[in-house]
């Protein structure tokens, strides 16, 4: 056995160290690959074939795979050479750290970069500031959370949304060993694995630009420890206006022409240097940068993305470090295995949010007050993470108690008060005003002046674009309006020969507002603005509409639309008003008699806050799923609105993997009473929470199906649930894999079986005595030959398909944990060897090494 052992060990090195010689060879693999031919390891062919693949470490992976199939010997001469190879490396690198020593006029460009890039970065315009305004940066930066790790953002809803709700859980899990400086973004995870290639995300408005300017403020003051010679920015936006081949020289110089004379050196020396690209979701192209054409050095023309390419894939500049920034919305375009660190930027935390009122009020009494206003307004609390909607929500307290009277309810509400807010600021008059004393002209002239930016609005919302360049017809019809800087930000986009003026509203969220407002008072028809977002399975665009359909059933309600036409003198169309509110009646029937995925459409209800709509959807059956969306307190909120206004019985409530609190479980305990079938799967459930299913079952004259699958709950948990259930005697079925449930837990049920309970699942629990169990009637402890268990176990699989790496990491745990007659049956031959082969996708596109480490040994179990 030892000799076996001993006869493997070089692919088992091998094996091992796959990941860390992938980045140790992207560099230097065709040179290996060489060297490996002429000692004839490989063919020919072989080396045809590595070379065929897109990228270095597709390269290095290749060779690795094919030594798998060469055996021992081959692994052998190969790490024979990769460590002859490193000495040459090390004897070379230390040559020439003592032979190539600085020149002055390298030192003195690399001062004078320095120089360059702190009066670039030293001011910042905020927001909608005036004209000649600046602030210093030093002033107002405000720290962002910074959390190493991808954090893999489901785009289910929109990703402000959806990330809103995750971001607190994320800044308390987050320990001192999972946040990082700036500074630290590229210090090495470990030493056998240096990080180049960053990605920094976070949704809009978050504050990435903001980190980029932080750290060119910071490297061009010598104020951070980053070991680099240069740092070398660049933007999409700019990158945009390049529509002719071009190189990544010429690329470099564009902006930085003081670097022509020492350019070479600095790109010789690659490894002092970083190249940061800020804003990858606004590149035109960022859809297809997966190329297969390469450029390798510096002077090689290519079109744009064929350079950013060849610069993530390592075929250029191979020892340059590269930071990318990117909204969630378009990571997916990035190919995964050319990036070392994930790093989210999570936003403001509360101690934040009030630092920020202190600065943007400059009175601590006032600050305190609004901020007080703030907390009490959950929806506004939550999107105050997003430094650039903390300015949105000041600006509207600043004058709202004079437009409105009373603090906003919905969304819908907050935008509104800021639109009518920033034209009284800027006009310094309100529309009305206008009316009285200059009869209709100047309203009309305010009306045109906001639809022309709702109609930029809208366009650019449906082709999913943010950016909108001075060229483009849309923006060109805005020539002359004085309001539209009150509105969009304007930066300039310079390249030799094109100025041109580039343009985007302070925030994603205000940009679909004003769509929303278009669409609302115009003839655009309803049928080619809404988006039906029933479905997570709809792809990459699941979500995109979520705001822009709460904002224009908003608009559409007479509350908000009285408010518009007043101050703006913007009226709706009642015949659309009509149109509108028939569809919400008719879809959410629709989706509640369905049992499909049904929040937004409650958010849409509630943002109408008219309690007639409510009471007009009245479906033959009441099933409400919000399943597999992280729910915050305002989106309870939303889903009490709907039901309290409903009657009778609710057929189904699916709050499955919702991350249900024990605050949330108890405030809609009169709801779960009105439930005949309740889903907590996949949630936490701690003995407090079981503790309100308990007290529920104790009353309910309903309930009669519990789904608790997955929620970590053992022994104590379940007894307190068989006191509950042995005290009305109502339950007929009780799921319970996945748990942690004993043979002397499920026995607590043993009085309850078959009557009430005619059904009790405890699949993938702690169970040692299964056959005795398995005699029990009503309690199934093991697969068995069912055509009903057929359709289970494709529910499961979706399950498992729709979970990040680390919640399904937890479930292979329990899933994985079977014996050999299991495979016995037909339904679970086809799940476990569909299973299988998930693993192994995931395990092919995942980024963290423990994650990777822990899907290989599962696989391992189920390919024995």
């Amino acid at each position: 056995m030892d000799e076996k052992d001993a006869c493997h060990s070089c692919l088992t090195a091998i094996r091992v160290l796959r990941v860390s010689l992938v980045d140790e060879l992207e560099g230097r693999i065709t040179s290996v690959l060489e060297i490996l031919v002429s000692r004839e390891v490989f063919t020919r062919d072989d080396r045809e074939e590595v070379l065929c693949q897109p990228g270095p470490r597709a390269r290095v992976r290749k060779v690795l795979d094919i030594l798998e199939c060469k055996g021992e010997e081959a692994a052998k001469t190969f790490l024979s050479v990769i460590h002859q190879r490193h000495q040459q490396a090390q004897r070379h690198s230390k040559e020439g750290d003592a032979d190539q020593p600085e020149s002055t006029e390298y030192v003195k460009v690399r001062q004078k970069h320095k120089d360059v890039l702190r009066r670039r970065s030293e001011s910042m315009l905020f927001y909608n500031t005036r004209h000649g305004e600046k602030i210093l940066f030093s002033e107002h930066y405000v720290n962002l959370l910074l959390v190493d790790g991808h954090q893999g953002l489901e785009l289910k809803r929109h990703e402000v949304l959806a990330f809103g709700q995750n971001r607190l859980s994320l800044q308390q899990k987050s320990g001192e060993h999972r946040k990082i400086a700036p500074s630290k973004l590229f210090a090495s995870i470990n030493e056998n694995r240096p990080v180049k290639k960053v990605l920094v995300t976070g949704v809009a408005g978050i504050g990435k630009t903001i980190l980029v300017q932080k750290m060119l403020f910071d490297f061009g003051g010598n104020r951070a420890n980053l070991a680099f010679d240069f740092i070398i920015h660049m933007t999409f936006r700019d990158l945009n206006l390049i529509d002719k081949p071009t190189n990544l020289r010429e690329m470099v110089l564009r902006k930085n022409r003081h670097l022509a004379k020492e350019l070479d050196n600095i790109l010789a020396n690659d490894n002092k240097l970083l190249i940061i690209l800020d804003g990858f979701d606004e590149f035109r192209h960022y859809r297809s940068c997966d190329v297969d054409i390469f450029v390798t050095e510096p002077d090689e023309d290519a079109e744009v993305v064929e350079v950013f390419g060849s610069l993530m894939q390592g075929e250029l500049l191979p020892n340059a470090s590269v930071m990318l920034t990117s909204r969630p919305v378009a990571i997916n375009h990035i190919p995964v295995g050319c990036i070392d660190r994930f790093v989210l930027i999570a936003g403001f935390s509360l101690a934040e949010v009030q630092d920020f009122f202190s600065r943007y009020f400059q009175d601590c009494a006032l600050a305190d007050r609004m901020f007080a206003v703030v907390s009490e307004n959950e929806l506004m609390l939550t999107l105050c993470y997003i430094p650039a909607f903390c300015h949105i929500v000041c600006c509207i307290l600043k004058d709202s108690k004079d437009l409105c009277g009373e603090s906003p309810k919905t969304m819908t509400d907050i935008y509104v008060q800021y639109l009518v807010a920033l034209l009284r600021s800027h006009t310094q008059a309100r529309a009305e005003t206008f009316v009285r004393e200059q009869r209709a002209g100047p309203v009309q002239q305010l009306s045109d002046i906001v639809l022309k930016l709702g109609r930029l609005a809208f366009q650019k919302l449906m082709e999913h674009q943010t950016l909108f360049y001075s060229s483009d017809p849309d923006v060109a019809a805005l020539e002359g309006c004085s309001l539209v800087s009150t509105f969009l930000d304007k930066t300039v986009a310079q390249e030799p020969g094109c100025i041109e003026e580039v343009y985007s509203f302070a925030h994603l969220t205000v940009q679909e507002f004003f769509a929303a407002v278009y669409c609302a008072v115009t003839d655009h028809p309803l049928s080619d603005a809404l988006q039906h977002t029933t479905n997570p399975a709809e792809g990459s665009n699941y979500g995109h509409l979520d705001l822009f359909n709460r904002f224009l059933s908003g608009i559409l309600s007479e509350r908000n639309a009285n408010l518009l036409s007043r101050q703006v003198g913007l009226c709706c169309h009642k015949e659309k008003v009509e149109t509108f509110r028939q569809r919400i009646i008719s879809e959410l029937t629709m989706l509640c008699e369905n049992g499909a995925h049904i929040l937004n459409h409650l958010h849409c209800l509630f943002e109408q806050q008219d309690s007639s709509l409510a009471l007009a959807v009245q479906p033959r059956t009441l099933r409400v799923n919000v399943s597999d969306e992280t729910l915050s307190q305002m989106d309870y909120h939303t889903i009490k609105y709907f039901l309290n206004l409903t009657k009778g019985k609710i057929s189904e409530l699916d709050l499955t993997g919702t991350g249900v609190n024990y605050e949330a479980l108890r405030d809609i305990q009169p709801l779960l009473l009105r439930c005949e079938s309740l889903w907590l799967g996949e949630n936490s459930l701690s003995m407090d929470k079981v503790q309100v299913i308990a007290d529920v079952l104790q009353v309910s004259e309903c309930i009669v199906h519990l789904g608790l699958g997955w929620s970590n709950i053992g022994d104590n948990e379940l007894k307190a649930l068989s006191s509950a259930i042995r005290m009305k005697r109502k339950l007929q079925e009780l799921w319970l894999e996945g748990n942690h449930v004993t043979d002397r837990g499920l026995l607590s049920l043993s009085d309850l079986t078959p009557d009430p309970l005619k059904k009790v699942v405890a699949i993938w629990n702690d169970l040692t005595d299964t056959e005795s169990l398995c005699a029990k009637e009503s309690v199934t402890v093991n697969f068995t030959d069912d055509d009903s268990w057929d359709a289970w176990g494709a529910w499961v699989f979706t399950r498992c398909e729709v979970s990040s790496n680390e919640k399904l990491v937890t479930v292979l745990h329990k899933v994985c944990n079977i014996s050999v007659h299991c495979f016995e049956v037909q339904w679970a031959k086809t799940f476990y060897k569909k299973l299988s082969q998930l693993i192994k996708r995931r395990i092919e596109s995942c980024t963290e090494d423990d994650t990777c480490k822990k899907l290989k040994k599962f696989e391992s179990i189920l390919n024995l």
